[in-house]
């Protein structure tokens, strides 16, 4: 076995900290479940299984209880395959009078016809089982268009030869952990076979020889759980003014409207779902792609992850852990999309000031956000029901903030905000990332958060524009102790600019014009450029971080510029391989304490091109417009709605690397408060920004901006900045927009 050192150091230490008696209740509860599929849909009933006993409809269900229903939702003890549409059952019902079948090689068949070739499969599959001819398994292509689903089937009518991992994507992360090769999903693999393979990688370990498949997996869950730990906290309302939140506190879930589209589950994508909600509320097509990704987020969230319930923009009502899967209430009058929670009421209480992007529904919940309503615990109300999620994260708090200085604020690892803490993983395991977005995004503004969490100074993320920058200014700043030549000094924080002239001379090293000694002339010296300054410093301060961000990557020819050193960024050539340098003949490594981000705008015409090779080196995070940060209005006008509205129509017109970012309406890190500051972003930075996309053509223009521009004369109307947000109101904020029952209003003014 390859090696596992990795998973064997600290074993024992872990399996003694484990829960195991816990581990065998849920055991026992899943061969309850079992057994009740057992009973349902018993092996010898697959021959004449009826499509109506074995498929999911639309509302989850069809004639009774389906074996896919049973699969996903009334099996969750035994291993989840919640998530995601329901095409992982292979055939579905889409609508009430529409089946979808998976299989492209059975879309030309009639539904029975298509039926018969897939329940073939399946019997064929628990043959082979039953005979421990699991190769044989491999041949039922059918199948493999639900592996998840085939997957948990086998486990449960074999349980002993198939651990409750039915996700390749943890499959494959547990058999790396073991030292295994992670093969699910790649190569052909199939996950039933990944799925056995990690079993067999488990059974050479003495420590769990009498453990069950159950008692393993919940053992791999609690310590190496894949799953990512930085999971969106979203706030959802229950009903218009919390009409619903008695019953939902009751009944341990959350309930949403937009029921008309019926049952999540049936979509594959955002855009399918974005289509039907257009269908239903054709008028608030501005905004229904942001809704139908908000409703997906819905469906697909995981136990464990948390939900703020509030009533208004100003209060919270309780936070919750999700303990259940997505369903759907066909026989509810209404708000039929639920989630089982576990409530608790501690967390009640008011804020100072509106949220006003709360007026939603749906709304991320901010990591400050997020602490501010942890520290408001227990300001009024009793606790009703304690999820464990929710418990962890209070008591790791507490610990953190109790080393931390007075009136510091500490930021554990797992509260920066999430685009922070991707980066700097990416930057960890990657050693470079490119952040590629529309104008406006924040893109440098990420890498100079990055910048302060790699510097331990995460407690300035939330500061004043001020205070940051002073840091800032500190880390730009050679040490005023540092000894050593000029050349080989710089600081732990390095901001370039790359653009058309910029060249291997300004960043790696070449000769530059330099004055004698004696001021009689000028002659050529050989210089260290940037990186190569950095190299030396971070030489000579292994234990810190030096971070260079160039601005505007994509301006610089990429090859030019880094030369022979593209070869050195690679994480595994750092520090052990070295290269001559052509210009100076010196021999050059790059040690592993630099990391680069690159910014580039993806809206600029010059990113057509990056050479292969430079791509293959950097890892690339997308940074979109946050409509979160827009958290305010001005005279009614939400200013998310007027940047969502924009940005859907620029998005239909010129793609989606030509939007706006959310810097366009903020003013040192805030929404816009006042119309003349409106005005004043829209008429002298967004509009050129806008005619610029539309390269002089006036019929562009105005097909985007709308009666904004002048049919006559093809230029932006002038109007007073009393008058412009309700014209912008007209123009972008969505009609029929949902509010926090889902209905549909004429726009977003005056709501509340």
């Amino acid at each position: 076995m390859a090696d596992a050192g990795r998973f064997r150091e600290g074993l024992a230490a872990r399996i003694a900290r484990f829960d195991r008696e816990g581990a065998r209740r849920i055991a026992d509860l899943a061969e309850e479940e079992r057994q009740r599929v057992l009973t349902l849909f018993p092996l010898s009933g697959w021959e004449d299984l009826e499509l109506d006993r074995y498929a999911l409809g639309p509302d989850g269900r069809r004639n009774g209880l389906s074996f896919c229903r049973l699969m996903e939702y009334g099996t969750d003890h035994f291993g989840s395959i919640r998530g995601g549409s329901a095409a992982k059952h292979i055939i579905y019902q889409h609508r009430s009078d529409q089946w979808r079948v998976v299989p492209s090689a059975l879309r030309g068949l009639e539904v029975e016809a298509a039926w018969a070739r897939v329940r073939s499969e399946f019997v064929t599959a628990f043959e082979a089982a039953g005979k421990g001819a699991y190769e044989r398994l491999d041949d039922l292509e059918s199948l493999s268009y639900g592996q998840a689903l085939t997957t948990k089937a086998l486990a449960v009518y074999f349980p002993g030869e198939f651990l409750p991992v039915f996700s390749a994507a943890h499959v494959r992360h547990f058999t790396a952990l073991l030292g295994g090769k992670p093969r699910a999903h790649s190569s052909g693999v199939r996950t039933w076979r990944a799925n056995r393979e990690l079993l067999q990688l488990l059974r050479e370990y003495e420590e769990f020889r009498e453990w069950s498949p159950h008692e393993v997996t919940a053992f791999l869950y609690a310590f190496h759980d894949p799953r990512p730990q930085d999971r969106v906290i979203w706030k959802i309302a229950p009903g218009e003014r919390a009409s619903l939140w008695d019953d939902c506190l009751r009944n341990h879930r959350i309930r949403i409207a937009w029921d008309e589209v019926g049952s999540l589950g049936q979509y594959e994508s955002d855009q399918e779902l974005k289509a039907a909600l257009d269908w239903h509320w054709p008028h608030s097509t501005g905004g229904n792609l942001r809704l139908a990704r908000q409703l997906l987020a819905f469906r697909d969230l995981e136990r464990g992850d948390l939900i703020v319930a509030n009533r208004g923009k100003s209060e919270v009502l309780a936070v919750g852990t999700v303990v259940g899967g997505y369903a759907y209430l066909s026989d509810a009058g209404s708000h039929r999309h639920t989630v089982g929670v576990d409530w608790d009421t501690s967390y009640a209480q008011s804020f100072d000031e509106p949220r006003h992007a709360w007026q939603q529904t749906l709304a991320k919940v901010p990591a400050t956000l997020m602490r501010e309503i942890r520290r408001g615990q227990g300001r009024r109300g009793t606790t009703q029901v304690l999820g464990p999620a929710v418990a962890v994260e209070v008591a790791n708090e507490v610990v953190a903030l109790e080393g931390s200085a007075p009136g510091k604020v500490v930021l554990l690892d797992d509260e920066l905000p999430d685009d922070v803490r991707n980066v700097r993983d990416l930057l960890v395991h990657k050693g470079q990332v490119i952040l590629q977005g529309p104008p406006g995004t924040g893109k440098t503004r990420l890498a100079l958060n990055v910048a302060l969490a790699l510097a331990g100074r995460a407690d300035l993320l939330e500061a004043t524009p001020a205070e940051r920058a002073a840091v800032l200014a500190e880390l730009s700043a050679v040490p005023v102790n540092a000894s050593g030549p000029e050349e080989d000094l710089a600081a732990r924080l390095t901001m370039v600019t790359f653009h058309p002239s910029y060249g291997y001379e300004d960043f790696v090293e070449g000769f530059r014009p330099d004055t004698t000694a004696d001021g009689a002339g000028l002659h050529l010296t050989m210089k260290k450029g940037v990186f190569l300054r950095v190299c030396a410093a971070a030489e000579k301060f292994p234990d810190q971080t030096f971070l260079i961000v160039v601005d505007e990557i994509n301006r610089g020819d990429l090859p030019r510029v880094l030369g022979e050193l593209i070869t050195l960024l690679e994480l595994d050539k750092r520090g052990s391989v070295s290269i001559t340098l052509p210009t100076s003949g010196r021999q050059q490594t790059v040690p592993p304490n630099i990391r680069i981000i690159g910014t580039m705008n993806s809206a600029d015409r010059s990113v057509s091109h990056i050479d292969s090779a430079i791509r293959r080196r950097f890892a690339f995070f997308d940074v979109p417009p946050d409509l979160d940060a827009l958290d305010g209005e001005i005279e009614g006008l939400g200013l998310a709605s007027l940047l969502e509205g924009l940005n859907e129509r620029l998005d239909l017109h010129f793609g989606p690397d030509h939007l706006l970012g959310q810097a366009y309406l903020l003013s040192d890190d805030r929404p816009l408060a006042t119309v003349e500051q409106l005005s004043h972003a829209f008429h002298h930075e967004i509009v050129p920004l806008v005619t610029d996309y539309c390269l002089g053509r006036p019929a562009m223009l105005r097909t985007v901006l709308g009666e904004l521009v002048d049919e006559k004369t093809g230029r932006v109307v002038q109007t007073s900045p009393q008058d412009l947000p309700g014209m912008l109101a007209k123009v972008f904020v969505t009609n029929g927009a949902a509010d926090e029952d889902g209905a549909s209003v004429d726009s977003e003014w005056g709501e509340e």
